[in-house]
């Protein structure tokens, strides 16, 4: 919805919708009388306007028509109370007022309405939408690289929107936002737009609307990502555009009443793609509240077939179905065998159901995602879910730092790391190659915009040559503990290898190998090591190079040492205490356990100790015994002459990777900074 964004200065050759509250006759207005007897005219399908008790939302939403009123300047209401649930006031709440329904086919209109009062009290919406959304600017994804252009604008008493209907009518909201202050319409003018075209020599475009399984991450947020940000590289960027317009948290629900979809429909041209995977936050026990994010099955497959469906077609775009994958067990043992997390709420099969029957081209990644899960086994599945340990990662989620294990103290079996996220890509890519060869035009047309070595790779099942980084070793079983690690390594070039296609993650690492790794990914001189003999590398002359090449790379502490911290007090701090008990440290990027808390720190070289401590306080190197995945917990034991393996290695050098990156950048990238 707009009131100034490129959208509403298209023309239509289709009339417009002119209505007139006023006793005022005005040439080519449909006037709505008010009739003292009856009071306002109720919709009537065969008239084709008119007030309704209660909106299209989802749930429907209460009205009043009673109580409105007009004095021949317009249409008015006042409400003595509102609605608002305890403890859920923003979520749900009812001020009431007035709706008027207008009966128009699905497309694009540019929406004026002019209110009798001011935009102070009142709010106006269509259709559902979240006006308080659509009034603010800003971006959709977390990289700030996909601007939000449809906008609502007040001004005075006058509202402009652009929106993409999908049913056969649309509703102008008219809410007070104060008791006892009359609210009202004076005019409504709608006008068609028409679907665009796409300019000669423009590419066409895939567009990404999902949930946080689909959007695109940024380093601070590491390890976790989703296939969106995957997918493009699958395709032949001079050929087609991709852009993800997905967002953690997102439903069919919130997704329209923030306006997501409503921007994608209005940015899209003739013949663009529109990719959609929601399930996960519909399964939220939320639904019935205003601006929650659940649905029922009912709602669910309303919102498919009466709202995204036919509004995605009246704009001559093409939809393509994504069912959501299967959420993982997090605490799940050994020989596990992973099931539909979908028992409650049957989201994939709706939505399969809904795209046979409405002939949508639709990729079964539920039922792939299982199969992939029960192929590479529960110790390999749980390493590539955010399962996350002391030392993994500095990055953050909404709970706080995840350098001490995951905050939420739990394996997160929803949400994913990249080494996934490829995966899933894969799975989506080889599918649409099936279904193309199969005789589906939608994916044949999506495949031809795809790499010629992804074709060739989906074809075959060889995908060796896309993801060169996928080590034989690390993909099942216990070696795929640290499986997203290493390949983001080898595919940065870093560590590789062996002739076999093994990484080897138990092979012992020398200290030469270390100070050529770090060297190569923070773009350091081998020079800065030279006093470091080759040989078995140890956690202590780990921990010293570290160190230095934190030194050489850094003038101040990167945000991920200051800025996620919380309320914790830091070492270096005057009040920090190192005797503090670790529990009652909180969520913090430093280790839990202090330096002075370590019990084995006399086994450390002396010329070695100073660097170490440094090293260890500053988050570089943490204890590998007694921590674990899920858990915020540290151990006490340094372990100073332990040899370093491969893996661990792995785990060191990207923590250090992920350190050197800028917050807010997508962190898909694969190449060197």
């Amino acid at each position: 919805m707009t009131g100034n964004a490129e959208g509403s200065t298209l023309t239509s050759m289709e009339s417009p919708y002119k209505f007139n509250f006023t006793n005022q006759e005005k040439p080519g207005y449909q006037s709505v009388t008010y009739d003292v007897n009856n009071g306002a005219p109720l919709f009537n399908s065969t008239v084709g306007y008119g007030f309704v008790y209660e909106t299209s939302a989802m749930p429907p939403r209460e009205v009043h028509t009673a109580s409105i009123t007009s004095d021949g300047t317009g249409f008015f209401i006042t409400e003595p109370s509102f609605y608002a649930e305890p403890k859920y006031e923003k979520d749900n709440y009812n001020n009431y007022g007035m709706a008027f329904r207008i009966a128009v086919p699905p497309g694009a209109y540019s929406v004026y309405v002019k209110t009798t009062s001011d935009a102070a009290d009142t709010t106006l919406s269509v259709s559902g939408m979240q006006t308080s959304r659509l009034l603010k600017g800003g971006f959709w994804d977390a990289a700030k690289l996909v601007p939000i252009k449809y906008t609502a604008a007040a001004r005075g008493k006058e509202w402009t929107y652009t929106y993409v209907n999908g049913r056969d009518y649309l509703d102008i909201e008219i809410e007070p936002n104060k008791i006892n202050t009359p609210v009202g319409i004076e005019e409504v003018i709608l006008q068609p737009i028409p679907p665009q075209q796409r300019e000669d020599g423009s590419l066409p475009t895939i567009f990404l609307l999902g949930d946080s399984t689909v959007k695109s991450y940024t380093f601070d947020e590491t390890p976790m990502s989703g296939w969106g940000q995957i997918i493009d590289s699958m395709f032949n960027l001079r050929k087609v555009n991709v852009i993800n317009y997905s967002m953690g948290g997102r439903s069919f629900k919130s997704a329209y009443t923030e306006g997501r979809m409503n921007d994608i429909l209005m940015s899209g041209r003739i013949g663009d793609y529109v990719f959609i995977q929601f399930g996960h936050n519909d399964e939220s026990t939320d639904e019935f509240r205003r601006y929650g994010r659940g649905s029922t099955e009912a709602m669910y497959e309303t919102y498919i077939k009466e709202v995204y469906l036919p509004a995605i077609r009246a704009r001559g775009m093409i939809p393509v179905f994504v069912t959501p994958m299967s959420r993982v067990k997090g605490d799940a043992a050994p020989g596990y065998i992973y099931t539909n997390s979908f028992k409650n709420r049957m989201f994939p099969d709706i939505m399969k159901r809904s795209a046979e029957e409405a002939g949508v081209t639709l990729i079964d990644l539920n039922a792939e995602s299982i199969k992939y899960y029960n192929e590479i086994g529960v110790e390999a599945t749980t390493a590539v879910y955010m399962s996350i340990e002391a030392g993994e990662t500095p990055g953050k989620t909404s709970n706080g730092s995840y350098a001490n294990g995951h905050p939420a103290n739990k394996v997160d079996g929803t949400h994913y790391k990249e080494a996934l996220a490829k995966q899933f890509a894969r799975i989506i890519v080889t599918e649409l190659v099936k279904k193309g060869k199969a005789g589906d035009s939608t994916a044949a047309a999506i495949v031809s915009y795809m790499k010629d070595e992804v074709k060739l790779a989906a074809l075959t099942g060889v995908w060796s040559s896309i993801f060169p980084e996928m080590a034989d070793d690390t993909t099942t079983g216990e070696g795929a503990y640290y499986r997203n690690q290493i390949e983001k390594l080898i595919q940065l070039g870093v560590m590789s290898k062996d002739p076999n296609g093994n990484f080897n993650p138990d092979e012992e690492m020398t200290v030469g190998d270390f100070i050529r790794c770090i060297s190569k990914l923070m773009n350091l001189e081998k020079s800065i090591f030279a006093g470091y003999p080759n040989g078995e590398l140890s956690r202590e002359i780990m921990g010293a190079i570290l160190v230095d090449a934190y030194h050489a790379k850094f003038t101040s502490k990167p945000k991920y040492m200051t800025d996620y911290n919380g309320t914790a007090v830091v070492p270096g701090d005057p009040d920090y205490d190192p005797y503090l008990d670790p529990g009652a440290r909180g969520v913090m990027y430093y280790p839990l356990v202090s330096w002075q808390q370590l019990v084995d720190t006399a086994q450390i070289a002396s010329h070695l100790v100073s660097k170490v401590k440094e090293a260890y306080e500053l988050g570089l190197i943490r204890s590998e015994k007694g921590i674990g995945r899920g858990q915020v917990v540290n151990g006490t034991e340094f372990e100073p002459k332990v040899t370093v393996t491969r893996e661990k290695a792995a785990k060191a050098l990207y923590f250090m990777w992920v350190l050197q990156q800028a917050v807010n950048v997508e962190n898909d990238v694969s190449f060197l900074k």
